[in-house]
């Protein structure tokens, strides 16, 4: 289990984003409020950004956030307005390791994933490797079930071109509950392409877990953010109904669609 969030809006720094709220995902690493089975997430951590070409890039550490001595320069020094970060919490055979830390990214997008897939190695992996074309086993690292589910909605998106993001994830989803009719996961995931921003709040045979969002917030004025835990008590923060796909962009209100 891991705490995300994302921002999309006008031009901030990392720190803004990252460190400074009153319950950052920087504290969240330390002091979570709503996380299921941990206690802390100090098996590392990332963050993902979009140059101003729209070519994602990540930064990752597999030391707890607040041991990352690189972090404070950075936080201070990087501006960008779009941000997706994932403070970790690793789980049964998923070690720590920099190949298993998010944000994963493609030349397109960047993913984070919260949650689990129960026995997902020896249930779900051997199927979805048959699926997956050359190219895209060839750029998977790790062994967590967040970095598969990427590659799998990248196969999606690259075997129907018609899709965008929010039809490829209905897929996802879809292909998921085919296959877990008793197996427990959770499938909070938030990804970019650069415009907007994409976050399910979702899970099979289990409570969902814990995600936020506003578009209110004083400390990001013109901003929108997501979040596994809400960065203040500002009552603008509100809940993503559970089993359902939140879509955020620059030019647009809101928009929920059930899962």
């Amino acid at each position: 289990m891991c705490r995300l969030a994302a921002y999309i809006g006008p031009d901030i720094t990392l720190q803004q984003f990252l460190l400074d709220p009153d319950h950052s995902l920087y504290k969240q690493s330390w002091e979570p409020r709503e996380l299921k089975y941990a206690k802390f997430n100090a098996d590392g951590y990332g963050f993902g950004w979009f140059s101003e070409e729209g070519v994602p890039s990540t930064y990752t550490c597999i030391l707890p956030i607040w041991s990352d001595r690189n972090l404070p320069a950075l936080a201070r020094t990087l501006t960008n307005s779009l941000w997706l970060a994932e403070v970790r919490s690793a789980t049964a055979g998923n070690p720590v390791h920099q190949f298993n830390t998010a944000p994963f990214c493609d030349e397109e997008r960047v993913f984070v994933h919260n949650g689990f897939i129960r026995d997902f190695h020896a249930q779900l992996l051997p199927e979805i490797t048959t699926l997956l074309a050359p190219a895209i086993t060839a750029e998977i690292h790790g062994n967590t079930d967040s970095e598969y589910l990427f590659a799998l909605l990248r196969q999606i998106l690259l075997d129907n071109d018609d899709l965008d993001l929010a039809g490829a994830l209905l897929q996802l989803f879809e292909w998921l509950a085919a296959r877990l009719t008793k197996k427990e996961a959770l499938l909070n995931i938030i990804i970019s392409d650069g415009d907007r921003l994409y976050a399910s709040r979702h899970g099979y045979n289990h409570e969902c877990a814990s995600l936020y969002y506003t578009t209110d917030d004083e400390q990001f004025p013109g901003g929108q953010l997501i979040a596994s835990e809400r960065f203040s008590e500002d009552s603008f923060w509100q809940p993503v109904p559970e089993h359902h796909l939140l879509i955020l962009d620059r030019r647009n209100p809101p928009e929920l669609l059930p899962l």
